[in-house]
């Protein structure tokens, strides 16, 4: 892979990372929040709770795509950016424009997600 082409990479990776930051910020301060809230009855409670595991969910998601990004990064720095991780080829660049920090190509991704 050319060095414009890991740099292109690189700036989504660390640009999508930022953002992902900001996400998690951003809802562990509304978490803070409706947790502050003096709630009246059942039914406001079920709607916090139920609002808390949404985003709690959301969050954990996140939190399992910042740390895919850093291992990205990582591969980045050590020239093992866009080498599928099952059968070693390189990972297509188109594939990497949809999801940057794809570990598998496209074919080795349908077994895995076959065997599961």
């Amino acid at each position: 892979m050319q060095e414009s082409e890991l740099n292109y990479f690189k700036e989504i990776l660390e640009s999508r990372k930022a953002q992902i930051l900001k996400n998690i910020s951003g809802v562990n301060d509304e978490l803070e929040q409706l947790n502050s809230l003096e709630l009246n009855d059942e039914g406001d409670h079920a709607s916090v709770n139920n609002n808390s595991m949404v985003e709690s969910a959301i969050v954990e998601q996140q939190r399992q795509e910042l740390k895919e990004i850093d291992v990205t990064l990582g591969k980045i720095t050590s020239g093992e950016y866009g080498i599928c991780e099952m059968c070693e080829d390189e990972i297509g660049f188109q594939r990497l424009k949809v999801k940057p920090h794809a570990i598998y190509c496209i074919d080795c991704r349908e077994i895995v997600e076959k065997s599961k």
